[in-house]
């Protein structure tokens, strides 16, 4: 059986109050016909199917056209769990109606993991979808003597409840923050995990299947094993991710124990790119002109002198900027100021309270033009000679 591994598809992000709706509308439609192209069976949706709990109706659109393609169209069998930006509720809605279809949903856990029976040349393939989860979730399901407190134990007890067969072939699906031995996945700005560890869950809780497919995580990556992985985002979501190559994972399982996985890569119609250094160069047209223009510009200006207007001008070659920062001897913050300075200010004038601002702000002091310059703005605002 040939599956595809897809999660964190975030439908209805927004970037820097950019909508990425049609970069993602074209992505789906280009992971649609790669499905055709490689003759994909099932498709595997590990979570954070929408970016937000409301996501807006134009974003439920999107989902809805494409999940018909997949189930309606071309009759395939699809596996969709909530990650902890979905709305369980929503998305557990109709989940029996469409489950006749081929379209299977676990959002909610009610006691014992949703389980997905398939059949091939090769046998039964045993799909579980195992939603986002918190322990105080899961908890009502347990005896008070079993201690689901942690993130690591509600998972390591929800799935010890089930009857894994594991002379079959078994695949998870599974939103969480899964590390291995302490060792974490490369992460990125845009996923949200709980500080300290908290959310933490060892890989070792998923011993029992063949094929552990991860969503959370935007990173395409595998943790503890090659068969434990992260199918990562089909875009870019941050500046943090402009180096992660975006990826179709492809399982092909034959016999128990017979799995390859594939990747194919993903080309989006903006990509997301960092471009640094003074604002001659970035506008400069042998600088740019091999380039998209059309794609999400962070740009880092790193002039020293004031540029005037620097955004329009960075714009006018890039439209889709979204940040633009400056990066400069100036811009590094004095960070030694303390709080027991701030008994010595009323022993200053302001003329040294100023100089001393200025260069807190701009690693400099003032020069002699800027000194008396401030001088008589002050005499004027006081009446008096400094």
């Amino acid at each position: 059986m040939r599956l595809l591994h897809l999660s964190d598809l975030h439908i209805g992000k927004i970037i820097f109050e950019q909508s990425m709706l049609e970069d993602q509308k074209f992505i789906l439609n280009q992971i649609i016909e790669k499905i055709k192209e490689q003759e994909i069976e099932v498709v595997l949706i590990s979570g954070d199917v929408y970016d937000r709990s409301v996501p807006p109706s134009d974003a439920v659109t999107v989902l809805n056209n494409f999940l018909k393609i997949l189930v309606k169209d071309l009759k395939l069998k699809v596996c969709m769990i909530a990650g902890n930006h979905d709305s369980k509720e929503r998305l557990n809605f109709g989940k029996e109606i469409f489950a006749d279809d081929g379209l299977y949903i676990s959002s909610i856990y009610n006691g014992a993991i949703d389980k997905v029976e398939l059949e091939d040349e090769y046998g039964k393939l045993n799909i579980y979808m195992l939603p986002y989860i918190k322990p105080i979730e899961v908890k009502q399901y347990f005896d008070e003597d079993i201690d689901v407190s942690s993130y690591h134990n509600a998972v390591r007890e929800v799935i010890a409840k089930e009857n894994v067969n594991e002379g079959e072939r078994n695949i998870i699906l599974s939103h969480q923050f899964v590390t291995a031995g302490g060792i974490e996945p490369e992460k990125s700005e845009s996923e949200t995990l709980y500080l300290g560890g908290t959310e933490n869950v060892d890989i070792s809780c998923y011993d029992k299947f063949d094929y552990v497919a991860l969503g959370h995580i935007h990173g395409p990556q595998k943790i503890g094993r090659d068969t434990a992985r992260y199918a990562g985002t089909m875009l870019k979501y941050s500046f943090s991710e402009v180096s992660q190559n975006k990826v179709l994972t492809i399982i092909d399982f034959k016999e128990k124990e017979n799995l390859e996985i594939n990747f194919i890569p993903l080309e989006p119609l903006r990509d997301m790119r960092v471009i640094k250094g003074p604002i001659e160069e970035l506008t400069n047209e042998e600088n740019y002109s091999l380039t998209n223009r059309e794609d999400y510009i962070r740009a880092i200006i790193t002039n020293e002198e004031q540029v005037y207007d620097a955004i329009g001008q960075i714009k006018k070659i890039y439209p889709n900027t979204l940040r633009l920062d400056i990066e400069n001897s100036k811009s590094v913050q004095n960070t030694s100021l303390k709080i027991s300075d701030l008994d010595n200010i009323k022993k200053k004038d302001e003329i040294q309270l100023f100089d001393e601002f200025y260069k807190y702000q701009n690693n400099e002091n003032l020069n002699e033009v800027q000194l008396e310059i401030m001088k008589n703005i002050i005499k004027e605002t006081k009446g008096v000679n400094l």
